[in-house]
């Protein structure tokens, strides 16, 4: 990048020193694992950035990715590199090493998981290289290992969903559908919901934020807790896989048993109109421009915010379908 001040040391001046580094954050993909394709020109005044995406387990992540890409295209004034790792860890820390080999001006991930991670922070803050968390967060001894996190609150989209089974369905006995175990999504979304109706709470399993592995957990939880009344997932794919094994079953999904569900992506909310879901929390993926201003203001030296919470709203089974067919994820 020529033209722009690469200010990479002196960042914990810049912006105010993090003393938690597991901040409360969602929840991807497109290019393969280690492609290592480049999306933008070949430099020039362009901030040089390496993005890697933990893989694109859901409709939620490719929408994400596709707002991450077009965001941070040549146009907007950088050159991308994006890494799908497939939803494993090893692949991330292959793409950011692989960063720091080509000297961008700065990294942004989406962690997979929370920890594991201290090794190859430790290694890209020793190169200078600033990094941006995105959507979810990291558990590390790494002192400052990253300048600024953007995403939305998972803790609240917890509380939420909890909230609205509290009023609605008090004696609701729930099955749990987490996400992939130790994700940022998965430890703070069950920490919210918890809190409120926790007593309610029968059993618990991982569907690994996918549809197909959601109708597994809930085939199994059916056989296992046959007096649930309620299921409570951690995002709207898991839940279109329940309501596949909820139907296998002979029973109906949001009577016999209600679904609540985070994300707010276009066929969760298609299953609210259908009367299959009964409450999605949103979890917004479309924030690539406000990630793009972040980079640039990193990029520059700027001072930024230490975390930037994405807006989220809520939806019952009262919106309608031009509203879903309006939305743009």
């Amino acid at each position: 990048m020529k033209g722009i001040t690469r200010a990479r040391t002196g960042f914990a001046g810049a912006v105010a020193t993090l003393t938690v580094l597991a901040l409360a954050a969602c929840g991807g993909g497109s290019d393969s694992a280690g492609d290592g394709g480049t999306d933008g020109g070949d430099g020039g005044d362009l901030i040089r950035v390496g993005f890697s995406q933990l893989g694109a387990e859901s409709g939620w992540r490719t929408a994400n990715t596709e707002s991450v890409k077009e965001s941070l295209s040549e146009e907007n004034g950088f050159d991308l590199t994006f890494v799908d790792a497939q939803q494993k860890q090893e692949n991330q820390i292959k793409a950011l090493r692989d960063f720091i080999a080509q000297d961008v001006d700065v990294i942004a991930f989406s962690p997979v998981i929370e920890t594991g991670w201290d090794e190859v922070l430790q290694e890209i803050k020793d190169s200078g290289i600033p990094v941006v968390l995105v959507d979810r967060t990291v558990d590390t001894t790494v002192d400052d290992p990253f300048v600024t996190w953007i995403g939305a609150d998972f803790t609240q989209e917890g509380t939420t969903a909890g909230e609205w089974v509290a009023e609605n369905a008090p004696d609701a006995k729930i099955f749990e559908l987490q996400g992939t175990l130790g994700s940022g999504a998965q430890v703070d979304r069950e920490e919210g919901f918890g809190a409120v109706v926790g007593d309610q709470i029968i059993g618990k399993a991982s569907g690994n934020f996918t549809r197909a592995e959601g109708k597994t957990a809930v085939e199994a939880a059916l056989q296992a807790y046959p007096d649930m009344t309620m299921i409570f997932t951690h995002n709207d794919d898991m839940g279109l896989g329940a309501i596949e094994a909820i139907e296998a079953a002979g029973k109906t999904p949001g009577t016999d048993i209600q679904i609540v569900s985070v994300d707010g992506v276009r066929d969760g909310l298609q299953a609210l109109v259908d009367k299959k879901f009964n409450y999605v929390v949103e979890c917004n993926p479309v924030f690539g421009d406000q990630l793009a201003e972040l980079i640039t203001k990193v990029a520059n030296g700027e001072d930024v915010p230490k975390e930037t919470i994405v807006i989220d709203e809520a939806f019952d089974q009262t919106i309608t379908q031009a509203e879903v067919d309006a939305r743009a994820y």
